[in-house]
This record gives C-alpha cells, sequence and structure tokens, in this order.
C-alpha cells in the first residue's frame, strides 16, 4: 500500500494525514509549533517571523500533519529529512545536539523526524496513531532502514523527571549497538528523591512501545529548556505488535 492508498484509508476517519512540501501548509505546521513550543512550554525559539517556529532545517524536510477533517485544522505535526536532504542543509539536525558516532555505517537509508508535537485538545493514542501511520507508510514507500531523531523532557523541575526516566530506561532501552550519541550539552548530575516517580512524555513513550533504542545519555537543549533523548529505530527489530504497520502491504 502506498502512501496514497494509506492517505484514502485514513481520510474515511476524522483526522487525515497528507505529507507535504507546500509553503503554505508548512506555515501552519510552524504555528501550530509556535503555539506549543513557545506560547505553551516557555521555548526560546530564534524564528525570523513572529507567532512561527521556523528554522534554517524547515527548507529542507518535507512536513506530515494531520488534519481535523471536517475543520481542515492542523492538530499535529512532524517533519521528515532523509539523507539527501541532510547533506543540503549541512548535516541532520540532531547532530545539532550530539555526536553520532557510528553515523555513517549504518547500514540502510536514514530517516530523522523532528519537531513532532499534537494540539493540547488530541493529544491521545488517535491522533499518534494517525501521525505514524504517515510517517509508516513513507518509511515502507522509501524503504528506510532506520527512523531516528530526538525525543524531549521537560526541565521545568529542575531536571528530576529527566533524570529518573533516564534511570528508568537504561537497562531496557539503553543500546548503543548501531550508534553512539554523545551529548554535546550533557545534563548536570542530580540527586533524585526516594520517591520520585518517572512518568514518560507521551511522544517517548509511544517510541519506547514501538521498540526504539536509547543511543546515549541526554542532551540539554536550553532554547527549550528540556532534556533530548535520542532515539533510533532499526525496522527490523520493530515491536511485533507495531511491526505491521512498518512493513511493505502489497
Amino acid at each position: 500500500m502506498g502512501m496514497a492508498q494509506a492517505r484514502d484509508r485514513i481520510n474515511q476517519a476524522p483526522l487525515v494525514v497528507e505529507l507535504t512540501t507546500d509553503p503554505a501548509a508548512i506555515r501552519e505546521a510552524q504555528a501550530l509549533r509556535y503555539a506549543i513550543f513557545s506560547e505553551e512550554c516557555g521555548a526560546r525559539l530564534d524564528s525570523p517571523v513572529p507567532g512561527l517556529d521556523q528554522d534554517a532545517f524547515d527548507i529542507h524536510c518535507e512536513h506530515l500533519l494531520v488534519r481535523e477533517r471536517s475543520s481542515g485544522q492542523v492538530v499535529a505535526t512532524t517533519r521528515v529529512l532523509d539523507s539527501d536532504g541532510a547533506s543540503r542543509a549541512g548535516g541532520f539536525y540532531s547532530e545539532g545536539e550530539f555526536h553520532l558516532v557510528g553515523l555513517e555505517h549504518l547500514r540502510g537509508p536514514i530517516l530523522e523526524v523532528g519537531r513532532t508535537c499534537v494540539h493540547a485538545d488530541y493529544r491521545n493514542g488517535s491522533t499518534i496513531a494517525v501521525l505514524w501511520s504517515g510517517l509508516a507508510q513513507l518509511m515502507n514507500e522509501r524503504s528506510y532502514s532506520f527512523l531516528m531523531g530526538c525525543a524531549s523532557i521537560g526541565m521545568g523541575d529542575g531536571g528530576i523527571q529527566a533524570h529518573a526516566i533516564m534511570q528508568r530506561l537504561r537497562e531496557r532501552h539503553l543500546c548503543r549497538e548501531w550508534l553512539n550519541a554523545v551529548p554535546r550539552l550533557p545534563l548536570a548530575d542530580q540527586h533524585l528523591p526516594a520517591n520520585v516517580t518517572a512518568q514518560l512524555p507521551p511522544l517517548l513513550k509511544a517510541y519506547m512501545r514501538l521498540g526504539a533504542k536509547i543511543c546515549g545519555e541526554p542532551c540539554w537543549d536550553p532554547a527549550f529548556n528540556a532534556a533530548d533523548l535520542f532515539i533510533l529505530l532499526h525496522r527490523e527489530q520493530l515491536c511485533p505488535r507495531y511491526a505491521r504497520h512498518f512493513k511493505a502491504v502489497s
């Protein structure tokens, strides 16, 4: 099933997904990103256009948008960058935060995702599933072997959750077999209270359910006041429950 067929199937639902490089549609995505990252989360965005989250990578990316079918409102978005786009952009976005040791040795095409966000009224499994469906079909259609990117953890508590989450994930999900992501700005050490409970953000939880691995320690992103974990998903090691979405279907 190709991207167009997937859209036909998904478009019967209340939410629809599209892959675009149309400047007007990208501005809609950038407006949603600004509303969430700047207005909701307090990120300091260095954007040339007020009210939009724009950076130098956007022009080299394709953008996946999820729209509410009846109104056409963009309710979720992520952008995707492959090796060709990264060559034009001067590298992958993740390379600005991590030294990606072994990146050149990954066997098979790579797709990076970034700037993923979901409107507050649509933060549920259904919306993420629609976004993931579009991403899966794109990976199938173009035969990408690896999906990579960053998952963020807010630092509003000074980093307690970031350290607690990393402590929780190290045993089962930390893997440097394919790639070693060395943070350019490592998190400062943090003493964890004995009663702290690690609460995974929805996007990070979704990656873990798919079978993704964390390839190193977190990086501090001062502009977003967040701890970023580098995520790598090898399509051949997907969790069986979700693998059917990421396998080519005739």
